[in-house]
């Protein structure tokens, strides 16, 4: 089986607000073959720049478009192609964009294997029985500590046992940060997990003094408090901070993390359609068992992002796995993929399907594509 072509569909609502929600604009990852078997793949980036990764033509060496790399190559040879995306880039590449890219089409080959074998990934990432895993709630803060209230009811009324805010208004005055924390706190219980997403708002004081404060309302852990940048800054945090400090989102390559644990930090938060795929995210898990760290995946954007971190957090087992259930309205996040895996008592049930096992509506792509 060789790949024929490889397509990089550009999803954008008509209106992209500058918030927090990777919900409004997309890329989307097609692998074509000469078996007729084709894989899907997403990169939540910057889609006009991906785009243009994808499609470059072949230039001097370690300068070559996704595309070009990709065409005429084994689609089952999974680590190899990723080895082969990632050095005829680095003259480019090597972070950033390129290895955003290079987890659209990382997803898109893992898709492929399973089509191809017929099997759900979760067995062939480790793991041959099936799970639900358990959500949280991902929630960006409302504008008032009322609002973020009623959004934390919100979770409770879905069944969720866990849920997390973040951006909109913390980090621009102390009173109101607790304000909102407590308010969710109110409302979620006792017995659930309330998590904080701090959106790179401070530095390691002020971060350390939330941390102490936040404290108060047994928060699961504190999320991106500081620049991504700032590995001196979480040393020193993650050292000091009495609530666990998670981070990670927008980190690539195994590299990185490892330089992420040398840190200290206590949860990994890989995103499989930013850190270089599935292919990276199961090193990463390999990281974390050896460093005894947790791994949580961030996920917000649409369907295919859920469906990969399903079966990654499934082939880890069910024990310690979570996964971040995005509950943003914007249709390619609810619509573009058929049959969404769904809340059900706060966990969402792993799609059985080979592959991915999602399917994507046409009408969606269509209706949303940009030309």
């Amino acid at each position: 089986m060789k790949i024929t072509d490889v397509e990089a569909l550009h999803l954008r609502l008509p209106q992209v607000d500058e918030i927090a929600d990777g919900t409004q604009d997309v890329l989307i990852i097609r692998v074509h073959t000469d078996a007729g078997l084709v894989g899907i793949g997403e990169v939540s980036s910057q889609s006009y720049v991906c785009k243009a990764i994808f499609e470059a033509d072949r230039s001097a060496e370690r300068r070559h478009g996704l595309a070009y790399l990709l065409r005429g190559q084994d689609p089952l040879n999974v680590d190899a192609l990723w080895h082969r995306l990632y050095h005829h880039t680095n003259r480019y590449g090597r972070r950033g964009a390129v290895i955003h890219a290079i987890s659209g089409a990382d997803l898109a080959l893992w898709d492929l294997y399973g089509k191809a074998v017929g099997k759900p990934l979760y067995e062939l990432l480790g793991n041959e029985r099936h799970h639900s895993i358990r959500a949280y709630a991902s929630y960006l803060f409302g504008s008032t500590p009322k609002e973020t209230g009623e959004l934390a009811r919100q979770a409770v009324d879905l069944g969720l046992t866990a849920m997390k805010f973040g951006w909109g208004p913390f980090g621009q005055d102390l009173a109101q940060d607790l304000a909102h924390v407590e308010a969710a706190r109110r409302s979620a219980g006792n017995s659930r997990d309330v998590m904080v997403d701090a959106g790179q708002a401070f530095r390691v004081q002020a971060a350390l003094e939330r941390a102490r404060l936040l404290l108060q309302f047994d928060i699961g852990w504190l999320e991106e408090p500081l620049s991504q940048d700032d590995s001196r800054g979480y040393a020193e945090l993650c050292a000091a901070s009495p609530v666990p400090i998670a981070a990670g989102e927008g980190e690539v390559t195994r590299w990185g993390f490892e330089d992420l644990i040398e840190c200290g930090l206590h949860v990994l938060q890989p995103d499989v359609a930013i850190c270089g795929g599935l292919t990276v995210a199961r090193q990463v898990s390999e990281l974390a068992r050896a460093a005894q760290r947790r791994c949580v995946p961030h996920c917000f954007s649409t369907g295919i992002n859920l469906a990969a971190s399903l079966h990654w957090m499934a082939a880890l087992g069910p024990e310690n796995a979570l996964v971040e259930y995005c509950l943003r309205p914007s249709p390619l996040m609810r619509k573009l993929v058929r049959d969404l895996p769904p809340l059900v008592d706060g966990y969402v049930k792993v799609p059985q399907g080979p592959g991915l096992g999602v399917e994507l509506d046409e009408s969606i792509i269509e209706q949303f594509r940009v030309s």
